[in-house]
């Protein structure tokens, strides 16, 4: 059995998606999630990874874990998946924690707490990921618009299928114990290349309006505590070398070249209509 938590984000989503594809036994865990939320045959549990004391049946007959950084107590958690009988864990933590560890203690403190664990560990370091560009779902279905800061700044987003491919092979085989994998697209890509490339899958083209640093601040400090969200827009506005740099890591676990923004926004189109 394979415990897949926040099982309707992302990543969580495709891993579901990519277990069950290849016939594997799988428990999908979010704070609300139904059967309606999964394919038929995969086993549903509602459980927060902020509560770890009722982690229990969620985890019960489980051998591996993919856990997100969520929650307070990494260690607590993770306590309760070595009562279960869980022997090891996949991480999904943030390339952040290796450039920028002062921005981004909370998932340094996950990385920290699984390798203590006494469990097989293995850490995904994940670049900034394509399905960003959601936020900009709204304004392109009502005008084509896009918005963000740094229009002429590339980075090399990462697809989150290609993320949860990783955390499947991390999962399922031998020879990633111990491994920490930096996880990026095939290519930096401009905020401004992305808006176009979300065009390009419309058929339409997208006004990409460049904003202030400033009017990006106030706008993610709504939903964002505020270190991350000077750290993120560092990262965005001023990366470093490595931040910029692609990783073979994709490649080297899957044995293919990663996914592109392009393509990811093919696949998606239907959000952006």
């Amino acid at each position: 059995m394979y415990v897949v938590t926040v099982a309707t984000g992302n990543v969580g989503r495709a891993l579901v998606r990519t277990l069950d594809d290849a016939a594997l036994p799988v428990t999908a865990v979010a704070r609300r999630i139904t059967g309606a939320d999964v394919p038929e045959g995969v086993r549903a549990v509602a459980a927060d990874l902020a509560e770890p004391a009722g982690l229990g049946p969620a985890f019960d007959a489980a051998e591996a874990l993919f856990l997100l950084v969520a929650g307070e107590d990494p260690h607590a958690i993770l306590d309760a998946a070595k009562t279960a009988g869980i022997r090891r864990v996949v991480l999904l933590s943030s390339q952040g924690v290796g450039t920028r560890p002062d921005a981004y203690g909370h998932p340094a403190r996950f990385e920290r707490a699984v390798r203590e664990s006494g469990l097989d560990w293995t850490v995904l370091r994940s670049g900034g990921m394509a399905t960003n560009a959601f936020a900009w779902a709204g304004s392109v279905r009502a005008g084509r618009e896009a918005e963000a800061p740094f229009g002429e700044v590339g980075l090399p987003f990462v697809d989150p299928d290609d993320v949860a491919a990783v955390a499947a092979a991390a999962l399922r085989g031998e020879g990633h114990t111990g491994a920490t994998y930096t996880l990026t697209g095939p290519a930096a890509t401009t905020p401004r290349e992305r808006a176009a490339a979300i065009g390009a899958a419309l058929g339409e083209p997208v006004r990409f309006t460049e904003q202030t640093r400033e009017e990006a601040h106030a706008r993610m400090s709504a939903f964002m505590p505020l270190p991350v969200v000077e750290g993120t827009l560092a990262i965005l506005g001023e990366p470093t070398e490595e931040e910029r740099r692609v990783s073979p890591d994709v490649e080297r676990v899957l044995g293919r070249a990663p996914g592109t923004f392009a393509g990811w926004a093919r696949r998606n189109a239907a959000a952006f209509r």
